[in-house]
C-alpha cells in the first residue's frame, strides 16, 4: 500500500467521515451506481454481407460520468472498429457470436482501440486523496493521531506534460483471438473455384499473379485440379522455344500462375537435399497436371519452407518486382498464411521507385581523374552532386514516412458495394497486422488484401478450397485433430510386412494390406500417426473397432465411424528403384552394380494420405528362371552392323508394302496410316517383358475410401532416421563387445 493511504487507513472507519471518503477506498459507504451502456459499432455478418446495421456516434461511448472530476488524462483519439478482422478477414459484426468477425467490447483490446476508459472508476493523485481527507478530519482527532495539517498550495512539484499514447494495434476477432491463445475454433464454409474466380475477376490491377500454393506433406494431392480453365487463364508454356506466352482475355489484363510448394522442410533435413529433388518434383508435377500439361516448360515452380526462410527472400523479391496484384490459391491447411506472412515485402514502401546506388569514394574519384577538359570536369560535378541530393531527399522521405502515423479509416464512410467479393483493400502501413496460421482447416474466412510499396501492388490472401468433404478431421476424435498435421521433418521407422499382415495408422484410421503372396513388403510411413503391424484379421477388426483388444497407443478414431470404412482401392508397385534403394550394392563408392545386372529388382510407390503425410511401400522380387545379366551376354563383335542391315531390311519392306497399295487402287492416307502403325510395331524395345507386368500390390482401406492417393516414389527414407556419423569423426571410442569373452568363460565354469 502507498505511503499516503497506508496513513489514511485508520481514518476510514469513521462514520462521520463517509460522506468525504473517495468512492474507490470505500465502495460499501457510496450508493452503487452503473455504468453508461456502451455503444456498438459498425457491424457485418460474415455469412450475408446485406446485414449490416448503422453505429451510433462514438461520443456516448467516450464521455465520462457527470460526477467524476475532471483529469489531466490526454484525450483519446476516437475510432471506431475496422471494417474487417485482420486476422481472418471476415466483415466486423457485432450479432452472433459463433460466426466469424464477431468483436467483443469486453476485451481489453478492444477497448484499447477504441480508445475507451476501465471499468473501474478512475483513479486521483495520491497528495489530493491525502490532503482531502485529513483536511475533513477534527482537529482535535487529527492531533490525537500525531497527524499535522496538510497544504496543498504548499507544494511546489512542477507538473510534467503527459506523454502522447502509442497507438494501439489492430485487434483480431473473437475467433481468431482464441485460435491464437487457445487453439480452439469451427472452421467456415470453403469457397468453390468459380467463386475464386469471379474475385479475381473484380481485381483492380492490370497485372495479375496467381500463386499456387501446394503443400509438401501430401504433394501432389493437393493440387487444385484444372486450375487455369477455372480461373480463365492461360495455359502453361510448353517447352517449344517458339512458344510465346498469351495475355488476359479480360480487358487487356495479364495473369499469371507460379507453383509454390510450402513446407518443403518435411521432404529432407537439409536445403541441398531439397534442392535437389526438384527434377522429382517437376516429374510428379507434370503426371499429376494431366496430359495436355506434359511438356509444360515449369519453370515457375518454387520449393519454400517458411519455417527455416528456404527461397522466402527470393520469393518476397519477385512479389516487390512484379507489383500489382498477387493471389494466394491454395487448398486448406497448405499453409497459406505461413507463406503470406514470410513473403509479405514488409517495411518497404516510403518510395517505391528504384533507388539508384550510390557512388563509392574510388569510382568518384575515378570519374573525376578521366575528366579531359572543363567541359567534362564540369557535367562530372554536375551529376554527383545530383545524385547526392537525390538520395538525401529519398531518405529524408523514407524518415518522414517511417514516423508517419497510420491512415486512419473514417468510420462515418460510406462502404462499398455490399455485394462484391472482393473486399475494400486496407489502409496502408509499413508493418500490417498480418493473417493468422492456424492448423484448424478454414481459418481465412474472407479475402484479405493488404497493400505494399505505396501502391504499388498488394498481395491477397484468399479462403482455402475444399479438399474432400467431409474432411479427414471429421472420423478423428476432437481432441487429436490438431495431430493430423505434420509439423516436423518425421524420421520414419520401418516395418516389414510379412504375408497375412498389414499395417494400421492412428489405431485404424487408415489400413494398409498387401496382396501379392509370398512377398516381403517394407513400409516407411512419414506420418505423424502411430503406426502398428499385426496380423490382417487383427488390424480388420481395429478398424472397424469390432476387437476387445487395447493397442499400446489409444487409437485416435471417433466412436461409431468403424463401419464406414471401405477400399480405397488397390495401388501397384510399378516404380524401379534398385539403384536407390538396393544400398552399398550399387553404390559409386561400394559395389558399383548396375541395376540390369542384379538379380533381383526393387519396385515401390508412395501411398498418399490427403494432408496427412504419405507412405514409402517398397517390395523386392527376384528375376525370372533362365535370366541372364545383361553384361555377362557375350556379345557379336558385328551386332551393330547386322542390327542396321535388320532395319534397313525391315524400312524397305514397309515401302514395298506401301507402294503395292497404292497401285492397287486403295486409298493413299489409308495406307499411310496403316503402314505407319506397323512401322511403330516394329520399332525394337518398344515392348515390355511379360514378367514385369506382374508388379506387387497393395490395397488401402480408409474411411468411406477416400483421402488416399499415390505418387512416384522419393525414396525419403534414404534420407530419414539419425545421422550417420563416420568412425573417423567420433569423438569416444566405442566400449568394446563382450560377448567373445563371456563365450570363452562358459567352458572353463562348466568344467570347474
Amino acid at each position: 500500500m502507498r505511503p499516503a493511504l497506508r496513513q489514511a487507513r485508520p481514518l476510514l472507519t469513521r462514520d462521520a467521515l463517509a460522506a468525504s471518503i473517495p468512492l474507490f477506498l470505500c465502495p460499501a459507504h457510496t450508493p452503487h451506481r452503473q455504468a453508461p451502456p456502451l455503444a456498438p459499432s459498425k457491424t457485418f455478418s460474415s455469412a450475408s454481407r446485406a446485414r449490416q446495421q448503422p453505429v451510433p456516434s462514438t461520443e456516448a461511448i467516450d464521455s465520462p460520468p457527470l460526477d467524476t472530476p475532471p483529469t489531466s488524462t490526454p484525450c483519446t483519439q476516437k475510432r471506431g472498429l475496422p471494417r474487417a478482422c485482420p486476422g481472418c478477414g471476415a466483415p466486423t459484426q457485432l450479432l452472433d457470436k459463433a460466426e466469424a468477425g464477431y468483436y467483443s467490447l469486453d476485451r481489453k483490446a478492444t477497448r484499447e482501440y477504441l480508445g475507451r476508459p476501465a471499468s473501474k472508476a478512475p483513479e486521483r493523485r495520491e497528495d489530493e486523496i491525502y490532503a482531502h481527507v485529513v483536511n475533513n478530519i477534527d482537529p482535535a482527532l487529527r492531533g490525537a493521531l500525531g497527524i499535522a495539517g496538510h497544504n496543498p498550495d504548499a507544494s511546489t512539484e512542477v507538473e510534467e506534460p503527459p506523454e502522447t499514447p502509442p497507438t494501439p494495434p489492430t485487434p483480431v476477432c473473437d475467433r481468431c483471438h482464441n485460435l491464437i491463445h487457445h487453439r480452439v475454433g469451427t472452421p467456415i464454409h470453403h469457397p468453390t473455384v468459380e467463386a475464386i474466380q469471379q474475385t479475381i475477376a473484380e481485381s483492380p490491377h492490370r497485372r495479375n499473379h496467381i500463386y499456387h500454393v501446394v503443400d509438401a506433406a501430401d504433394f501432389p494431392l493437393s493440387i487444385v485440379p484444372r486450375l487455369q480453365s477455372s480461373l480463365r487463364i492461360p495455359k502453361l508454356r510448353t517447352q517449344n522455344r517458339r512458344a510465346k506466352h498469351k495475355g488476359w482475355v479480360a480487358h487487356d489484363r495479364i495473369a499469371e500462375i507460379s507453383f509454390i510448394v510450402t513446407r518443403a522442410d518435411l521432404l529432407a533435413p537439409k536445403k541441398e537435399q531439397v534442392d535437389a529433388l526438384m527434377p522429382y518434383i517437376k516429374d510428379v508435377l507434370r503426371d499429376a497436371l494431366g496430359r495436355n500439361n506434359k511438356n509444360a516448360r515449369l519453370g515457375n515452380v518454387r520449393l519454400v519452407s517458411a519455417k527455416r526462410g528456404w527461397w522466402t527472400k527470393q520469393v518476397k523479391e519477385d512479389i516487390w518486382e512484379r507489383g500489382g496484384a498477387g493471389w494466394m490459391v491454395g487448398k486448406v491447411n497448405v499453409g497459406k498464411s505461413n507463406l503470406f506472412e514470410a513473403v509479405f515485402p514488409k517495411g518497404r514502401g516510403a518510395d517505391y521507385q528504384e533507388v539508384r546506388k550510390l557512388r563509392s569514394a574510388t569510382e568518384r574519384e575515378e570519374m573525376l581523374n578521366s575528366a579531359k577538359s572543363l567541359q567534362d570536369l564540369s557535367r562530372v560535378q554536375r551529376e554527383l552532386a545530383e545524385e547526392d541530393a537525390q538520395a538525401e531527399r529519398r531518405a529524408q522521405q523514407t524518415q518522414e514516412h517511417m514516423h508517419q502515423p497510420p491512415e486512419e479509416v473514417d468510420p462515418e464512410e460510406d462502404f462499398d458495394d455490399p455485394d462484391a467479393l472482393l473486399p475494400a483493400a486496407q489502409p496502408y502501413t509499413l508493418y500490417p497486422a498480418l493473417p493468422v496460421a492456424s492448423s484448424i482447416p478454414g481459418t481465412t474466412a474472407s479475402p484479405i488484401r493488404i497493400p505494399f510499396g505505396r501502391n504499388r501492388g498488394e498481395l491477397i490472401d484468399l479462403p482455402g478450397l475444399a479438399r474432400t468433404t467431409p474432411g479427414l478431421e471429421t472420423f478423428v476424435q476432437p481432441t487429436f485433430q490438431s495431430d493430423l498435421v505434420m509439423t516436423n521433418r518425421m524420421n520414419a521407422i520401418r516395418h516389414a510386412l510379412k504375408p497375412g499382415q498389414s499395417l494400421i495408422l492412428g489405431g485404424g484410421l487408415i489400413r494398409l494390406t498387401p496382396l501379392t503372396e509370398d512377398h516381403v513388403f517394407i513400409l516407411h510411413p512419414f506420418v505423424p500417426m502411430h503406426a502398428h503391424a499385426t496380423r490382417t484379421e487383427k488390424a480388420r477388426d481395429y478398424q472397424c473397432q469390432t476387437s476387445d483388444r487395447q493397442l499400446q497407443v489409444p487409437p485416435i478414431l471417433a466412436p461409431n465411424v468403424g463401419s464406414k470404412m471401405n477400399s480405397a482401392g488397390v495401388f501397384q508397385l510399378k516404380w524401379d528403384v534398385t539403384k536407390a534403394l538396393a544400398g552399398p550394392v550399387t553404390s559409386s563408392v561400394a559395389g558399383k552394380m548396375k541395376p540390369e545386372n542384379l538379380p533381383f529388382r526393387i519396385w515401390s510407390t508412395d501411398i498418399l494420405i490427403e494432408g496427412v503425410g504419405w507412405v514409402e511401400v517398397s517390395c523386392q522380387t527376384r528375376r525370372p528362371a533362365g535370366w541372364k545379366p545383361v553384361g555377362m551376354v557375350k556379345k557379336d563383335p558385328n551386332h551393330l552392323r547386322k542390327l542396321k542391315i535388320a532395319e534397313q531390311q525391315k524400312e524397305k519392306e514397309r515401302k514395298d508394302r506401301k507402294f503395292s497399295r497404292l497401285v492397287e487402287g486403295k486409298n493413299e492416307a489409308v495406307a499411310h496410316v496403316d503402314a505407319d502403325a506397323e512401322g511403330m510395331h516394329d520399332v525394337p524395345g518398344d515392348e515390355m517383358p511379360d514378367w514385369e507386368d506382374a508388379y506387387p500390390e497393395i490395397q488401402v482401406f480408409s474411411p468411406l475410401g477416400k483421402f488416399v492417393g499415390a505418387r512416384r516414389p522419393m525414396c525419403a527414407s534414404t534420407v530419414s532416421g539419425p545421422k550417420h556419423v563416420p568412425s573417423r569423426d567420433r569423438k569416444v571410442r566405442p566400449p568394446r563387445s563382450m560377448v567373445s569373452v563371456k563365450r570363452q568363460r562358459k567352458p572353463m565354469k562348466a568344467s570347474s
